[in-house]
Formats: structure tokens, sequence, C-alpha cells
């Protein structure tokens, strides 16, 4: 088969053709896991909210409109999928653990094992001091800076005008520096 459009390949499923949605799978789930991963913390988890998103995707395949475009609507379905957890789990557990994996964190060999240690220190506070921002500021951090989705992208997700997602991304990213350097303890440059 040829490399069809991911738009192409959701119409297919959508007309029946579920098969399509492995190509889909094979294409997304690895960002689909980051994003929940640095939403919630916790590789089990993520695992398993990008499973749901997969099968909701399948359950609800007559909701994708012909003519939209498939990364908006999938980051949607994520979005329900992670506050559907949110609202079962609140008041059995943590609603965010500690990060413990160290699986996005790639060293630089070129760095020495000093500033390897440095940089390694200052992801640990930045995961802790993103996970300190309010939901909704955090999730526009993970779409627009982990996720790598435009700004256009991210405006059909949350349902708002681009030029708003900009804005609140840039409150987002000063509340996350704010954050990142009292628990540093440095100031910011």
């Amino acid at each position: 088969m040829a490399a069809a459009h991911d738009d192409e390949l959701m119409n297919r499923v959508r007309e029946g053709d579920t098969d399509s949605l492995a190509h889909l799978f094979e294409r997304h789930h690895r960002s689909l896991y980051r994003f929940f991963y640095q939403l919630c913390g916790s590789g089990g988890l993520a695992e398993d909210l990008t499973q749901e998103v997969f099968f909701r995707m399948l359950k609800f395949r007559a909701t994708f409109q012909k003519d939209a475009r498939f990364t908006p609507w999938m980051y949607q379905i994520a979005r329900n999928v992670h506050v559907d957890h949110v609202r079962r789990k609140q008041a059995e557990v943590p609603l965010y653990q500690e990060h413990s994996e160290r699986e996005f964190d790639p060293l630089d060999p070129g760095l020495g094992p000093e500033l390897n240690l440095l940089r390694g220190a200052d992801l640990a506070i930045l995961r802790k001091a993103l996970q300190r921002l309010p939901a909704e500021r955090r999730e526009l951090l993970v779409l627009s800076r982990w996720q790598n989705l435009r700004y256009d992208e991210i405006a059909a997700i949350v349902q708002c005008e681009p030029g708003a997602v900009k804005t609140r991304v840039f409150r987002a990213m000063r509340q996350l520096s704010d954050i990142f350097f009292r628990m540093s303890g440095r100031k910011a440059s």
C-alpha cells in the first residue's frame, strides 16, 4: 500500500476498512504515548490511555468528517480520554505521579558526566514544575512543545482561535519558567 495521508486512512476506517487503523496506530501511537506520559507521568498509564484512544477512534469512526483533519480529531479524543480518566481516578489515587522513567532523557555523550548530571537534574525539576501547572496549561505545553503541533492544530483541538492558543502557550511558558526557577533556586537569565 502506498503511504496514504492520515486523513485518507481515517476516511477508509470511517467507511469500514478497519485494517487502515493499524497504519494509523503505527504512525501515531508513540506521539500519543508521549502526550499521555507528559500529562500523567506514568508509562503504564500512558500505554493504557493510548490504547483507549485507538479503541474510541474505531468506536466513534462515524464522527470523523470526510473533510476533517485527522490530527486535531485524534487529539480531541485523547483529551476526552484523559478527562474521563481523571474523573474516574480523582478520588482513588494522586492525580499526577512523579516521573521515574528516563526514556525521554537521552544523555549527550559529548557533554561529559558533570554537564549530563546537571542536565538530568534540570529535567527532573522541569518535570516537577510541569506537574505544578494547571492541567489546561500543562496540556497546551505538551501539545505545542512535546508534540510539536502548530497553533492552528491546537486551536482545532481546544476549540478556540490560533491567536488565543499562542497567548495561552506564552503564559503557560512564563508560568512554567517561574516555577522552574523557584524550584531550582536559580534566577532567570
